[in-house]
This record gives structure tokens, C-alpha cells and sequence, in this order.
């Protein structure tokens, strides 16, 4: 029992102390027990090996201890509870002020530099500010108006505040970070860093001092040598000079486009890799030697760029780790050095060819420049003129030699010459030298200091002057007596001059025109005589005009019933002279002879009219007398007496003749009325001059008259009518028979050029009188001379207008006794004279 007893016992502690242990009861069995902590797992162990109980044991002894072990277990978890508060107290208080420690330890750690933190929870726009806020704020802001520190134009410029706004309303909005270098109004560099932690936005300012302004500084210059040298790189590839840059050993490591360009590379790449120089070897050498010293390389060479030589300013010099060079093209430079000097000296070479003397005193007043003028004017000898001698020493040796004005003050006199190196405008004076002489002096003051002296010898120009005022007087004294009336007007406009003719022609005032009226009054002065618009306003555009200006010739026809001729001549001077002159008489003698030519030219072309109307009225019944003469000549109206068969040939031949005339006289009319036209074609010449020659076969049998013609075997064709080319023909050889005696010789000719075909016709007939040969071409103009011819006077006419209706000329070459020969030229081409003629 005792034993029993034991067992109990110790079971009771092993409850109490599981129970202190926190082991709780579950379901009223020792199975049930749950370990409060992983170390009571080995208590239960041990309990369970040394009592040796099985299940139905324990479930007995449970069952038996159940009351007794619920009280016990409370009581102790009363008691566990009441402890457990107390130690989770003393913890709490330990650990609030272990984090109290912690976040002084932070707090210290976070504010051991000046510094502020603001941050936003997520939903409040009401900042929470800390830290040393004098940092930042104005004076005036710090104790008063601690919100003052979001106005952050209050203490930043406002580039940087408007880059602050807009960072912090990023980092609220969307949560992105940022960290800003910044330089506050009062001088200070801070830097705001903002950061989104547990959806509140913070943001860090502190002064940037020490270590880290060093190392902000650092990254500012950083930025600010990158960015330069990103602008260098873009500068250095935009620009049109060729710029590279070599290794320390050789070799090319960088270059610009234009380079890639002027040593016609695809690219920059491709001018690197294939290490293209842009200098030639002799300047490469040159460049390197100078480049291994301390002293930089410049020169001005020659380089090939693009297949062009040009000039290029060279500059090369060491660098880092290499050396670097730029090619400026410095051919317009050169070639306007090059003129630059040229002109200057063309200008001293001018100055040496002008016959104005020059001299030319620098800032010193010693001579720097004279021309070979100066010196030959006043004599001086060339040594000293070259030994650069000043003004007043010039002055002297001048007046040594009595070559400057006489002066009772010549002390004065240099001074107030002197004056010029002071002066800002040029003067000008004349100097009337003892030996007679008159010199016009200009003393003009240099920009760069001193002052040029341009003499010139005008005693001559004094003298001409003198001769022009008496000419001026001669020709005044010449127009003042002269018929026509004059007036000159200047380029102004103005009456510059007029004679007593020109205001007697007008009616005009002499006391007014001296007054140099201007063209306009004159013409409002003239008009109750001329009142033509159109005239006067030609003559005003005579006189006003500056360009074209030539003569104008006007009839002028006044209401008193005169009539002037009036002529504007240009002057040299840009000046212009009106000449009137009364043609009132000439006039009415021209219209009455002009009346007499009109009466003379209706009456002949009445007498054209009245030919050509008779002409075509006889046509009609002589058409109808031949037609009845061939009927009765036919054998099948009936046989004829010989003498009605002779007088049926005279009736038949005569009609013909007259057929021809009348065919003639109406060519003529036709051509005078511009309405015959030509049927062109190609004109064998060969064949034409066999028709007309035939035409006349019968009269050069009757009159024994040989005919000789002369034809070139290539003689070809040309463009033309050849039914009129044919009436051409016979009409001259008709001519040539008709003039010529018997048994003599007529020839036709033809001949052929590039351009034109010559067609010759001679005869050894009397010749034309020199006073009948211009007439041989008029109408019914028929001269026998001695001969058998007998004519209307109608071939000739003829043969000119068939002529120049082709566009060719026709020549009468004729000595009086020795024949005439007759020559037309005919056009080659009709087509290109027609087109040459429009």
C-alpha cells in the first residue's frame, strides 16, 4: 500500500508538474496530454516508462484521480496564469524599452548630420516633417511657419524648385524614386533623395558636406565632362573641318565625317579601320617631328579633297595617351590674302600712274607712302622723300624753295595745316604758288591715324575755265541770234538756258524763263497755242527720262494755223535742247505736192482698173473670132479661095497677138492686186529653156537669128512655177529677137550657185538710152531705137513681177550700140526663202 501510495505520489508531482509545465487535460486520459513546449515531450517519457502503465491502467488510475486532478490542475493553471502575466509584463517592459533604446540609437544615428525627413502616408496629403529644419529655411520661416519648407521656392531658385515639385509629385502619384543635387538660394549644397517604403512616401534632405559634397561635386563635374564631351563629339562630327585623333603609337583612333569625306571613305569606320592619312608623307614626317617636341604643329599645306586642291590651316597638337588634329579649308582665306595684296598693289601702282600727286603721313606724321607725281611736283629729291621725313620737315624744305603760298605767318599758317591729323572731315584748298602756279590741295584724314595730301596742278583747269566762260559767252551770243528757237531744260526738268526766238515763238516772258521754270509751267504756258496732250507729253518724257534716251523729232501744228518742226537732242550733261523751227511754208509746199502725187496715183490706178476691165471685156469676144476663125480654117466647113485663106491667117495671127496681150495685161493686174499665186514645183532647167526656146523657132527662122545656149551639164532643177519660169524665158528672148538684127546672135546662159540659178539673155541690138532704161519695166513703155521691134511694153513688166513673185531680182546691164543683156536670179529654194521672207 505504501508502495501504492508512492506511485501516487509521484504521479501527482508528475502532474503538477506537467501541469506547471502547461500540459492540459483533454478528454480525461493521460493520452489526451499535449505538451505546452517541446521540452516536456521527455517528462511524459519518463512517466509513462516508470509507472509502466498500459492503456486500461491509466484509463483506471485517470478515472479514479479525476476529481482530485481537476482541482489540482486548475488551481495550478490559476496560479501559471497569474505568473505568466506577471513575467509577460516584466518582458513588455523590457522589450518597449530595448526599442525605445533602439530608436534613440536610430534617431540619433539618422540625425548625427543636419538633415530633414518629410514623408506622406499613403491617403493623407498632411506631411510629417523632422529634423533640423533651419538647414533649409529662411530666417524668417524658421520658428513661425515650419510648412514653409514644402514652398520650395521660398528657398530654392526656381529652376531647381520647379525640378523639386515635379520629382515629389512623381514620387506620391506613382511611387518613383528620386535623388536630386541641389544648391539652395542662401548657397548651400544639399541633396534630396525620395524613396516609396511602406506606402509612405519619404523624402531625405540633408546638406551635401565633407566626403559627400566632394563626392557630389565630383559626380557633378562628372556629368558635366560627360555632357561636354558629348558636346565636343557632336560638335566634332558636325563640323565641316576634318578633325581625327591618333594613338600614342601611330594609327588612327577617331575622326570626324568630313574627314571620312576628304579621304573618300564610306564612313568613319571605314576610315579608322583602313587608317586613311589626309596628308601627304613629306607633312606626315613634318607633323610627327614636331609633335615628338613640346611645341604643337601649324602649318598651312595643300590637300587633295574630292580630286580639288585646296589650302587647309593645319593644327595638330599632343594630347593624352596621342595627339589630335583639325584641317581648316583656308583657301578662301588665301585667295583673298592673295587679292588683298594684289590690290594693294595695284592700288600703289595706281597711284604711282595717276598724275595727282600723293603723300601719305602715318599717325607720327611721317612719310609713308608718295607717288612718283609728288615728287615730280614739288621737285624733291627721291633720298630724302625715302628717309621717311616728317610733315613739318616736307613743309620746310618747301618753303626753302618758295613752292607753298607766301604767308606772313608761316609758323600760323603749318599749324592750322596741321589741324588735319585732328579733323574727322576732309578739306579742301588751293594753293597759288610764287611761280604762278595753282595747286588744289585735299588733306583727308586716315582712320587708322595720319593723313593723306592729294595736290593737283590746276593752273590748266583754271585756265580752261577761264576759255569756257568766254565760250559759253560766244555760243549764248550765237543762240541769242540765231532763226530757231532754243531752249535747253536740265536733267531737272529746269530751263536751264532758251534765246529771244524761243519766248517770241511762245509769247513768253524773258524775266519768267529766267527764273528756270520747270517743263510742266512751260507747257501749261504754252497750251492756249498747241493744245496736244500726246505732244507734250512726249516732250516731257524727252527731257525727264534717264535711260533710252535718243532724239525725238515733232511736228507741232499750232491753232493760229502755223505749223513747227521741233527736235529734242540729248546733252552729254544729262541735259536736253528743244529746237523749234517754223516749217509753215515748207509744209503747205509738201501737202500740195503731196495732193498732186495722190491725184497722180488714183489717176493711174484708174488707168490700171480701166486696162483691166477692157482687158477682160475684150477676152470674151476675141475667144469667140479665133474659135470662128479655126472653124473656118477646118477643111470640114469648106474649101477657101487663096486670098480668103491669107486673109483667114492675118485675122488668125492678129488675134493671137492680141490674146497675148490681153493674157498679159491681165497677169500684170493680177500681180498689182496681190491675188496670182504660184503652182511650185520642181523646175528642170534643161527642159524649160528648150520650151521657150521653142516658142520662138518661127521668128528666129523669119529673121535669120541664130540662138546660142549655154547650160552647165549639171545644171539640175529648182523649186519654182515653171509655167511662169517658161513666160520668163520667152518674154526675154522674144525681146532679144525682136531688138535684134538679122543674121545676128542671141544667147541664153544658165548658170548655177549654192543659193540661187542665174539665168542670163543678151542681144546685140542697139542698146538702152541711160534715160529709158528705168523705165523698161513700166507698163506700155516701148522703145523701137532704130529696130524692128514693135510692142505693147508689156514683157519686161512681166518678167520683173514673175521674178520677184519667186523671190528674185532681175538686172538690166545695157551700153548704147553694144546690145543689152538681161539677167534674173532665181531662188534655189522657194520654201526657205517663204519661210526667211515671214
Amino acid at each position: 500500500m505504501s508502495g501504492v501510495n508512492v506511485a501516487m505520489r509521484r504521479t501527482l508531482l508528475s502532474c503538477t508538474s506537467l501541469a506547471r509545465n502547461g500540459l492540459i487535460v483533454l478528454g480525461g486520459t493521460l493520452a489526451s496530454f499535449v505538451p505546452a513546449r517541446a521540452d516536456d515531450l521527455p517528462l511524459l517519457q519518463a512517466v509513462s516508462t516508470l509507472f509502466d502503465f498500459n492503456r486500461q491502467e491509466i484509463a483506471v488510475l485517470t478515472t479514479a484521480l479525476a476529481p482530485l486532478g481537476f482541482s489540482v490542475l486548475a488551481a495550478i493553471l490559476l496560479m501559471r496564469t497569474r505568473v505568466g502575466a506577471a513575467r509577460n509584463e516584466a518582458r513588455l517592459r523590457a522589450d518597449i524599452g530595448e526599442l525605445q533604446a533602439q530608436a534613440d540609437r536610430f534617431r540619433a544615428l539618422l540625425f548625427a548630420e543636419p538633415q530633414i525627413l518629410i514623408s506622406w502616408p499613403a491617403g493623407d496629403n498632411r506631411p510629417q516633417i523632422s529634423g533640423d529644419t533651419a538647414l533649409l529655411m529662411p530666417q524668417e520661416f524658421q520658428q513661425h511657419q515650419p510648412q514653409r519648407i514644402l514652398a520650395f521656392g521660398t528657398w530654392l531658385p526656381p529652376e531647381p524648385a520647379l525640378q523639386m515639385d515635379h520629382a515629389v509629385d512623381a514620387l506620391r502619384e506613382a511611387g518613383e524614386g528620386f535623388l536630386l543635387n541641389l544648391t539652395t538660394s542662401n548657397g548651400r549644397a544639399i541633396e534630396a533623395m525620395g524613396r516609396a517604403i511602406g506606402g509612405q512616401a519619404i523624402v531625405r534632405i540633408r546638406e551635401l558636406s565633407g566626403l559627400r559634397r566632394e563626392l557630389a561635386e565630383t559626380n557633378l563635374r562628372h556629368k558635366a565632362l560627360l555632357e561636354e564631351t558629348e558636346m565636343l563629339r557632336g560638335f566634332a562630327a558636325a563640323a565641316p573641318w576634318p578633325i581625327w585623333a591618333k594613338r600614342a603609337k601611330g594609327g588612327l583612333s577617331y575622326a570626324n565625317a568630313a574627314y571620312a569625306r576628304a579621304t573618300e571613305a564610306v564612313s568613319t569606320a571605314d576610315a579608322i579601320d583602313r587608317d586613311l592619312e589626309l596628308l601627304d608623307s613629306g607633312d606626315r614626317s613634318d607633323m610627327d617631328r614636331a609633335l615628338n617636341g613640346p611645341t604643337a604643329f601649324n602649318a598651312r599645306l595643300p590637300i587633295v579633297v574630292s580630286g580639288e586642291r585646296r589650302i587647309h590651316d593645319v593644327h595638330a597638337l599632343n594630347v593624352a595617351g596621342g595627339s589630335m588634329g583639325i584641317a581648316i579649308d583656308a583657301s578662301e582665306a588665301t585667295a583673298l590674302r592673295a587679292a588683298l595684296v594684289r590690290m594693294a598693289e595695284a592700288h600703289r601702282r595706281t597711284l604711282d600712274q595717276l598724275s595727282s600727286g600723293v603723300a601719305v603721313f602715318d599717325g607720327q606724321r611721317r612719310l609713308a607712302f608718295y607717288n612718283d607725281s609728288y615728287r615730280r611736283l614739288w621737285d624733291l629729291d627721291r633720298a630724302f622723300l625715302d628717309s621717311n621725313p616728317d610733315d613739318s620737315s616736307v613743309l620746310d624744305r618747301l618753303r626753302a624753295a618758295r613752292k607753298v603760298p607766301e604767308q606772313p605767318d608761316f609758323r600760323a599758317w603749318k599749324a592750322k595745316l596741321h589741324e588735319a591729323y585732328r579733323a574727322v572731315e576732309p578739306e579742301k584748298d588751293t594753293w597759288y604758288l610764287p611761280d604762278g602756279r595753282a595747286v588744289s590741295v585735299v588733306t583727308t584724314p586716315n582712320p587708322e591715324g595720319g593723313v593723306t595730301y592729294l595736290f593737283d596742278d590746276v593752273t590748266e583747269s583754271l585756265e580752261l575755265a577761264r576759255r569756257f566762260d568766254g565760250l559759253i559767252r560766244v555760243q549764248r551770243e550765237t543762240l541769242d541770234n540765231l532763226a530757231e528757237a532754243v531752249a535747253v531744260f536740265g536733267s531737272n526738268g529746269r530751263a536751264q538756258l532758251f534765246n529771244p526766238a524761243f519766248a517770241k515763238m511762245w509769247n513768253l516772258s524773258p524775266e519768267a524763263l529766267r527764273e528756270q521754270p520747270h517743263i510742266e509751267t512751260v507747257e501749261v504756258w504754252c497750251t492756249p497755242l498747241v493744245d496736244d496732250a500726246k505732244i507734250w507729253r512726249a516732250i516731257r518724257e524727252a527731257i525727264t527720262a534717264i535711260e533710252n534716251r535718243v532724239e525725238v523729232p515733232l511736228k507741232l501744228e499750232r491753232r493760229d494755223g502755223s505749223v513747227l518742226d521741233c527736235m529734242t537732242m540729248p546733252l552729254p550733261d544729262g541735259a536736253t535742247m528743244l529746237t523749234f523751227q517754223d516749217i509753215t511754208d515748207t509744209e503747205n509746199v509738201e501737202r500740195a505736192l503731196r495732193e498732186r502725187n495722190e491725184a497722180l496715183e488714183t489717176a493711174d490706178q484708174m488707168k490700171v482698173d480701166f486696162v483691166h476691165h477692157v482687158s477682160y471685156e475684150l477676152r470674151s469676144p476675141l475667144t469667140t473670132i479665133i474659135g470662128f476663125a479655126h472653124f473656118l480654117s477646118d477643111p470640114v466647113t469648106g474649101p477657101l479661095t487663096p486670098k480668103q485663106a491669107e486673109y483667114l491667117g492675118y485675122i488668125t495671127a492678129s488675134t493671137n497677138a492680141l490674146l497675148a496681150i490681153i493674157n498679159n495685161i491681165l497677169d500684170l493686174a493680177t500681180i498689182d492686186a496681190g491675188a496670182m499665186s504660184l503652182n511650185l514645183g520642181s523646175v528642170d532647167i534643161r527642159k524649160t529653156i528648150e520650151a521657150a526656146a521653142e516658142g520662138i523657132q518661127d521668128r528666129l527662122a523669119t529673121d535669120r537669128i541664130q540662138l546660142r545656149v549655154d547650160i552647165d551639164s549639171n545644171i539640175g532643177s529648182f523649186v519654182g512655177d515653171e509655167r511662169r519660169v517658161v513666160q520668163v524665158l520667152y518674154n526675154l528672148l522674144a525681146n532679144a529677137v525682136g531688138f535684134s538684127p538679122q543674121d545676128a546672135i542671141i544667147g541664153l546662159s544658165a548658170r548655177r550657185t549654192d543659193h540661187i540659178v542665174v539665168f542670163t539673155v543678151t542681144d546685140s541690138g542697139p542698146g538702152i538710152p541711160p534715160d529709158v532704161k528705168d523705165k523698161v519695166f513700166d507698163w506700155f513703155e516701148s522703145h523701137s531705137h532704130g529696130s524692128r521691134h514693135r510692142g505693147a511694153g508689156l514683157g519686161l513688166s512681166l518678167v520683173r513681177s514673175f521674178v520677184e513673185l519667186h523671190g528674185g531680182k532681175v538686172r538690166v546691164d545695157s551700153i548704147v550700140g553694144n546690145g543689152t543683156t538681161v539677167t534674173c536670179d532665181f531662188p534655189v529654194d522657194q520654201t526657205a526663202h517663204r519661210n526667211a521672207a515671214e
